[in-house]
């Protein structure tokens, strides 16, 4: 009993006490959420300085606000929420919410008495919202890692449209000087590495970490759906889902011209299943209706992550889908692990570093962004398939994602980093 007690005190003592800098956090639907609760599991200390969730709807949740909720614990993460102000629906919002959290930020980061043993930003952009985590890793000498899973300046240019250097040059100078601050920098993408090390970051820094999918994501028999999950209508028609935000970034106005083209060519048995919300949702709803093209849709709000996989279960083959730009070439989209999770056959609209994914994995079809034409005659082709030839790509998908994504196997990597600081 002596030799135990001895064991789980040691054990405490040298728990590592992990603090995570994420502008989104849960009840916002990002896969930090499980990172951070799997990290409870091993034994780690974790803390979350987070915003007041208003992701992606522009407001703030529901329980929540500048003097709601503030602090919390949930899954064994304590949850520190600082100011900022809501996300809204214009640009100008936008900055703001963006602004707000690093001024909260800089504030917390100078005040607070909380110690850790390492600090580890979850980076999606906004990419300023690091500079909290690099202020307090600096001060208290702290080693401190970040995960990249989007591209600044890059981002920043397609998000907004503007390219002049006297705005790009000082928010790529503020890039260099996070990077800079940081002892380690996880990749998302493996084609970030170079594009990274061009802003002068030694390679050495670099290391790709891809995402997994959480556990919930898994083939679902269709006969063990709950009732209350059932929302789409049963039919004959060939259904492709898309869940996940409804943004510029995601480039679904290409399913308008796409949807055209099958009404051309007499395919009305083809079904968008839109799920979910976001800045563009509005401007395809209008689309949709200006085209009359309802019957090629069905659109419904956004959902629980739990229950995505019941509704890849109602459908025929999943959707990924990205604007045509460089940088989203680069990308490797967090929800591509989770239609491979699944198994369901996957349809892309993309271009680069995720076609390539789908191609290996023998999985699904590819056309490239923004191309119509090409994303009409890959679904032609995908729904002319018998169900075996389906219910291969399905395991394919499968296989594929247990390979290269394993969640054990990623953690397990990423225990080793945190081990050496």
């Amino acid at each position: 009993i002596r030799l135990s007690c001895s064991h789980t005190l040691l054990i405490q003592l040298n728990k590592k006490h992990i603090l995570v800098i994420a502008q989104y956090f849960h009840p916002e639907q990002f896969r930090i959420n499980d990172i951070c609760t799997e990290w409870i599991k091993r034994g780690y200390k974790v803390t979350v300085v987070t915003g007041i969730p208003n992701y992606p709807q522009g407001r703030f949740y529901k329980g929540y606000g500048w003097f709601k909720n503030r602090y919390e614990i949930w899954n064994g993460i304590e949850i520190i929420r600082i100011p900022l102000i809501s996300r809204g629906h214009s640009s100008i919002k936008l900055a703001l919410n963006y602004f707000s959290f690093v001024v909260s930020g800089w504030f917390w980061s100078h005040f607070t008495k909380i110690n850790p043993s390492l600090i580890f930003i979850y980076e999606v952009s906004p990419i300023t919202q690091a500079l909290v985590g690099v202020w307090l890793a600096e001060r208290r000498k702290i080693p401190c890692h970040i995960y990249v899973t989007d591209l600044w300046p890059d981002n920043f240019e397609i998000i907004t449209g503007i390219r002049n250097r006297l705005i790009i040059g000082p928010i790529e100078k503020l890039t260099k000087r996070i990077y800079k601050g940081c002892d380690k920098i996880f990749t998302s993408s493996e084609s970030f590495i170079g594009s990274i090390s061009k802003l002068g970051v030694p390679k050495n820094k670099l290391i790709f970490w891809p995402q997994y999918a959480e556990d919930f994501y898994k083939p679902v028999n269709s006969d063990k759906i709950p009732t209350t999950d059932k929302i789409f209508p049963i039919n004959d028609k060939f259904k492709i889902l898309f869940a996940g935000n409804i943004g510029e970034a995601q480039g679904l106005g290409v399913l308008i011209d796409a949807a055209k083209i099958l009404r051309e060519k007499g395919k009305d048995n083809i079904q968008f299943c839109i799920v979910g919300d976001g800045r563009y949702k509005n401007t395809l709803i209008k689309q949709i209706n200006d085209c009359h093209l309802n019957e090629f849709f069905i659109l419904h709000s956004k959902v629980p992550a739990t229950v995505i996989p019941n509704l890849f279960a109602q459908t025929e083959a999943s959707l990924i889908c990205l604007s045509k730009n460089e940088v989203f070439a680069m990308t490797i989209p967090a929800k591509t692990q989770s239609c491979l999770a699944c198994g369901k056959p996957i349809i892309v609209c993309a271009d680069g570093e995720i076609r390539d994914i789908i191609q290996k994995a023998r999985c699904g079809v590819t056309a490239a962004a923004s191309d119509a034409n090409g994303l009409a005659e890959m679904i032609i082709c995908l729904a002319n398939k018998s169900k075996e030839e389906l219910d291969q790509l399905s395991a394919n998908a499968r296989n594929y994602y247990c390979e290269h994504f394993d969640k054990n196997m990623l953690l397990n990597k990423m225990d080793q980093h945190i081990a050496n600081g």
